[in-house]
């Protein structure tokens, strides 16, 4: 293999790992997130914040970006004297993304 093709190679292999990081960082924020939705603003604990937390995730799958996460949350705490307007919202997710990212990198 020539020294192109090794460093080509080598591209493609760190875009893939980059790649899996940031869909395995995501969906541990989504996580993090349902659990800080669930205790905070719906009163949830337990098995009913863990089972909230993995319907955020899921929600995250409907289409790129995080627009569908932000929809479902604020739908899901419709209703309710919630105090989380969709700007606290989107800070609390790019909080949560560092410390997610801290958590896959351990």
């Amino acid at each position: 293999m020539s020294g192109f093709e090794d460093r080509q190679k080598g591209a493609e292999g760190k875009f893939a790992n980059d790649a899996k990081r940031l869909f395995l960082a995501t969906a541990r924020r989504d996580k993090l997130l349902g659990l800080w939705v669930s205790e905070t603003f719906l009163g949830k604990s337990g098995e009913e914040a863990d089972s909230f937390a993995k319907e955020v995730v899921m929600a995250n799958l409907e289409e790129p970006g995080d627009n569908d996460v932000v929809a479902f949350v604020l739908k899901s705490v419709a209703g309710t004297d919630a105090d989380l307007s969709e700007h606290r919202l989107r800070h609390k997710m790019e909080e949560l993304m560092r410390e997610a990212e801290r958590q896959i990198s351990e």
